[in-house]
């Protein structure tokens, strides 16, 4: 019998992962109520796809009794922790929970989780297509855009869980434990929904926190705030560099475990499962330093977890990346045009610009703002980019911050700001579309900003 079964749970925010979650107890026997903020009629996807189960609705506001009086209160990752009826709820000793530890709580399966501020979503994607080219069923879920209790309520069988996770997901887990963990970065960030850095990066290692003696912990060297989780883990450290160990020296040269990129040979050497492996770069079609972090990530997890060498070499000879990060769309009259909504915060700007090495950049940046600062991006906008354009909310303080390190546009609507850098520009440029700023101004996400912007280049 299900330790949920005649339970009352409430689940808070009716996205995918709420639908997921109000499936999942249904079918556990649960009094299942569902509460979001929107009315019913924006939410009417998510009601159908509920619609053979017996569940209970608060849709348009908050019930304040229901979270006292609830069993168990499952939050959706997108909805703050810190709204009054939660508070309240917390106050009268009610569980509240998510998805992801609901999830881990029930798998058997080797969990392999993925964070960072940057980078997730291809990393965890090149790890499903490593285990997946070894003939090793991998269920892939988590922020991905795949709730990982789907795996539950679909009855799925696979080798592995591969888990891209949010800070959002990560504050309420508390019992996660990974077969193995990979960080990729980790820099200022969702600053409008945390206090500080600080209380961001203690969200971020809670996923540390969650792995024991077994665990493989993957880190980036090369990135001092997660090369220093290696002294608060007690997992088996495992590191990925874009350096040579030997170039470092010292007992980390000696003892290395982990992948490298050779850069004079572009090829990557890995030391992780006790003998050399090497993997030619040759055929790799993702352009970027961060995008050869995202690889050797993935390729660390992948190795520890027994992936052949010959079904990784397969990946990153067949990759083609994941839509919205440093997407090429289109050559038009010898200008590359480049879809880069995922990059919402100054950091992920960064790394778009540093791909560009020679190309002469027009960076159309904006959205919502984050409550981060834009300084840090002064250097590249002076040396790489010869027109920025500006729009959303966050224009103005943008302009404040870089607009006088290049000629400086600001715009309206979407429209204008891709047909004035299509005027600006001459053959051998780059137009960019990296809005270092969150979507919610103008989009429902970043994925429908970055179809938009593609819908408009493929019509010029």
């Amino acid at each position: 019998m299900s330790k949920y079964k005649g339970k009352r749970v409430l689940v808070v925010g009716f996205g995918l992962s709420g639908v997921s979650v109000a499936k999942y107890m249904a079918r556990q026997g649960a009094k299942v109520t569902v509460t979001d903020m929107k009315q019913k009629t924006d939410l009417q996807a998510s009601v159908n796809a509920c619609a053979d189960l017996k569940i209970e609705y608060e849709l348009g506001k908050h019930n304040n009794k229901t979270f006292h009086t609830a069993e168990l209160i499952v939050v959706s990752p997108g909805v703050p922790l810190n709204i009054k009826p939660l508070e309240e709820a917390r106050e009268l000793n009610v569980p509240i929970t998510g998805e992801i530890e609901l999830a881990a709580a029930a798998l058997k399966e080797p969990l392999i989780a993925i964070t960072g501020t940057n980078g997730k979503t291809t990393t965890t994607t090149l790890v499903g297509e490593m285990f997946k080219a070894d003939d090793k069923g991998a269920f892939v879920g988590g922020n991905i855009g795949r709730p990982l209790l789907d795996y539950f309520n679909e009855g799925l069988k696979a080798e592995a869980i591969v888990a891209e996770l949010s800070s959002f997901q990560l504050d309420l887990t508390e019992k996660l434990t990974p077969a193995t963990a990979i960080f990729t970065n980790l820099e200022e960030d969702h600053l409008d929904r945390y206090p500080d850095m600080q209380a961001y990066t203690h969200s971020k290692k809670r996923l540390l926190r969650a792995c024991d003696r077994n665990s493989f912990v993957v880190l980036n060297y090369d990135d001092p705030n997660v090369a220093r989780f290696a002294e608060e883990t007690q997992g088996k450290v495992i590191w990925f560099t874009r350096r040579n160990p030997l170039n470092i020296g010292g007992a980390f040269a000696e003892n290395f475990c982990g992948v490298y990129y050779d850069s004079p040979k572009r090829r990557i050497v890995a030391r992780v499962t006790g003998k050399e492996e090497i993997f030619d770069l040759a055929q790799f079609r993702l352009f970027g330093d961060h995008n050869k972090e995202n690889l050797m990530a993935a390729m660390c997890a992948a190795l520890a977890m027994g992936v052949s060498p010959k079904a990784i070499q397969t990946v990153i000879n067949t990759f083609k990346g994941v839509a919205h990060r440093l997407e090429f769309v289109k050559k038009k009259d010898g200008v590359y045009f480049f879809n880069d909504s995922k990059a919402t915060n100054v950091m992920s700007v960064r790394k778009s610009l540093e791909s560009f090495v020679a190309s002469p950049v027009i960076l159309i940046a904006g959205g919502r703002d984050k409550n981060q600062e834009f300084t840090p991006l002064v250097e590249l906008v002076r040396k790489k980019c010869k027109i920025l354009i500006l729009l959303g909310e966050a224009k103005e303080k943008i302009n404040r911050a870089i607009g006088d390190y290049a000629e400086t546009y600001l715009v309206g609507t979407f429209e204008e700001a891709i047909l004035l850098a299509f005027q600006k520009s001459r053959s051998g440029d780059v137009i960019l579309l990296s809005p270092g700023c969150s979507s919610y101004d103008m989009f429902r996400n970043f994925e429908e900003r970055g179809d938009y912007f593609k819908k408009i280049v493929n019509q010029l």
